[in-house]
């Protein structure tokens, strides 16, 4: 028997909702811009026939939580695949416990896109378009919805069944009504923010599209030569964020934003510490991409784990 808690993404489902999710991922942010939250790229190791890949990071404020998480990309794995967040007190440096799973992974990536949603989305929003169907597309929907009043949710994936399943599962997890439409056309047009989660490494919708006033958020591909979102959105967008520009830097691809559009690139965190650095007028078209903000995934880890002390 171990003398610490070790929790299962059975133990996180049973205690979590989205606003805890974002107001978790809100805090950190907090830290990141007081400049308590150490959040350096994510490094890979060699394994052989695949990386173990580490997030670390520590939240010094009001958090209080350090830490890492650790995921592998062995491609045989299969349903084995997992990962693990290890926490301890940033004060004292106690081990608090681990979260092991995919459940605290993706439900912190849906969390940062509420926080995105919320500082970026212009104030009169009433509709979230969602382009993908997966798990990381439910958490975004989940996590916006938890953190603005909207009216209605458009979803729109390739396979009919998975666009079905998506809109029935997540209608019964959030307050507007969700549905799947047939064509991504209306989906785009139709949102006041935009998620695209997806894992297509080609544009999943014109950019003609899309229009004025909208804040689209992408947590796929993002890549030159490999891209969920149109390039001509990033270079048309007014305000370009991001949760981490050093991990922006780390790649060792060239990033969707880069030259002039990486120059003006902001940090969310910077966003939520001084709204003047986002939206300023209602027909901007705002971006943020995803990349993961170490340190996050110790932050709502903590949360749990606290749960369960």
């Amino acid at each position: 028997m171990t003398d610490f808690p070790v929790l299962t993404d059975a133990d996180v489902y049973s205690q979590f909702d989205y606003e805890q999710v974002v107001d978790a991922m809100r805090d950190a942010f907090a830290e990141r811009a007081a400049g308590t939250l150490e959040a350096p790229p994510r490094w890979h190791v060699d394994a052989g026939e695949g990386d173990l890949v580490f997030t670390a990071g520590a939240a010094t404020g009001p958090a209080n939580a350090t830490g890492f998480r650790v995921y592998e990309t062995f491609p045989d794995a299969g349903d084995e695949h997992t990962e693990l967040v290890a926490v301890f007190d940033a004060t004292t440096g106690a081990f608090e416990g681990l979260v092991v799973g995919h459940a605290i992974g993706g439900l912190r990536t849906g969390g940062i896109g509420g926080v995105a949603v919320d500082c970026l989305a212009r104030d009169d929003s009433e509709t979230v378009g969602i382009l993908g169907s997966g798990f990381q597309a439910r958490t975004q929907v989940g996590a916006a919805c938890a953190a603005r009043d909207f009216e209605d949710v458009l979803v729109y994936s390739p396979t009919r069944e998975s666009r079905d399943s998506f809109a029935e599962t997540v209608d019964g997890e959030v307050e507007p009504p969700v549905r799947a439409l047939d064509d991504p056309e209306p989906v785009v047009r139709g949102a006041d923010a935009l998620v695209c989660a997806t894992n297509s490494e080609e544009p999943v919708f014109d950019p003609d599209w899309l229009e004025a006033g909208t804040h689209v958020t992408t947590i796929g591909p993002r890549f030159e030569d490999a891209h969920e979102l149109p390039l001509e959105v990033v270079s048309r967008a007014d305000v370009v964020a991001t949760d981490s520009l050093p991990q922006v830097d780390a790649y060792d691809r060239p990033y969707v934003a880069s030259g002039a559009d990486r120059e003006r690139m902001v940090e969310l965190a910077d966003v939520l510490e001084n709204p003047d650095c986002g939206r300023q007028r209602e027909e901007e078209i705002t971006l943020f991409c995803s990349v993961g903000l170490a340190g996050t995934e110790v932050v709502l880890g903590k949360r749990f784990l606290e749960r369960f002390a």
